[in-house]
């Protein structure tokens, strides 16, 4: 009897480690260093010196994290300051032979005037963006160095967006610039679908459903937001917000590419707000938060 035993538990214990997943742990307080790190730099809005010299540090990040990189420079009009500027796409690839291809994107670069400040003296200065751009991106190069030591399942392309941040409020096509660009001029293989970050670092993270990404592409969203639920991560709320005009928008209005956009923007809440001020720095930013929305990326793309 205790023969038959052994051997059914050995079965057991075999059908069990073979449906074990191996999902890699994303690690919020890594991440909430790298939003430390770029704030460092000081504002990183285009043409600055903390721009320049994080561009330098980002690339310098992907060519030791990736398993290639491709660097995407672009000219635009800076409609914000009326002048003309060059940006920077940056891409880090894995996985490159799989024909099935997920972009992870964000927005590397910052504001370059504080215009919903509440008080009119700040109003002209840049913000640091520690939510609006250093969140998404510490993100993706969390991402970048598990998917270096994790070899993904399915073709990855981080994609780093320059020049989101430089439209005029309540003009929403004089932002995206550098999705604009990327979209009309893919430098990668067509992805089969898309997910841009942005803003989700807010120390009380809620996350609605953004109303864009729900018309575009609702099966990802359905499948995104029920995989939270199921992980327990409370920040992400399965109703459907507003609509969003961000780098999601050109992916699919110029290269077709179904893209779906995690974001809370009320930051921190209905009430106050931290979105284009001086107060959006790392101490409004949290490793909590970071940690779910990381964990939710890498459950979906090893599950």
């Amino acid at each position: 009897m205790k023969k038959y035993i052994i051997i059914i538990l050995f079965i057991l214990a075999c059908s069990s480690s073979e449906g074990e997943k191996n999902i890699p742990e994303f690690d919020g307080n890594i991440a909430y260093q790298y939003i430390i790190e770029q704030c460092d730099f000081g504002p990183r809005n285009p043409g600055s010196t903390g721009h320049q010299q994080f561009a330098n540090f980002l690339e310098n990040y992907l060519l030791k994290n990736s398993e290639k990189v491709i660097i995407q420079d672009f000219n635009y009009l800076e409609h914000i300051t009326g002048e003309d500027r060059k940006g920077k796409n940056l891409v880090a690839q894995f996985n490159l032979e799989a024909q099935e291809r997920l972009l992870i994107g964000a927005h590397w670069d910052t504001r370059a005037v504080a215009d919903e400040d509440p008080n009119p003296d700040n109003r002209s200065i840049p913000i640091l963006g520690a939510n609006d751009g250093a969140s998404g991106t510490a993100i993706l190069m969390e991402l970048a160095k598990i998917f270096s030591n994790n070899p993904p399942p399915i073709g990855i392309d981080l994609v780093f967006f320059d020049a989101e941040d430089v439209g005029i409020s309540g003009q929403p096509t004089t932002y995206a610039m550098g999705s604009e660009y990327f979209s009309k001029n893919l430098p990668i293989q067509k992805p089969n679908s898309a997910i841009i970050v942005d803003m989700v670092g807010d120390k009380y993270l809620n996350i609605p459903i953004e109303r864009y990404s729900y018309s575009v592409n609702p099966d990802m969203v359905k499948e995104i937001w029920s995989l939270a639920n199921e992980l327990g991560l409370n920040a992400f709320e399965y109703k459907v917000g507003y609509d969003i005009y961000d780098d999601h928008v050109p992916l699919w209005e110029n290269a077709k590419i179904p893209a779906i956009d995690i974001i809370d923007f009320d930051y921190p809440n209905l009430f106050y707000n931290y979105w284009h001020t001086q107060k959006d720095i790392p101490q409004n930013c949290s490793p909590q938060s970071l940690q779910q929305v990381g964990t939710l990326l890498l459950n979906y793309i090893y599950d």
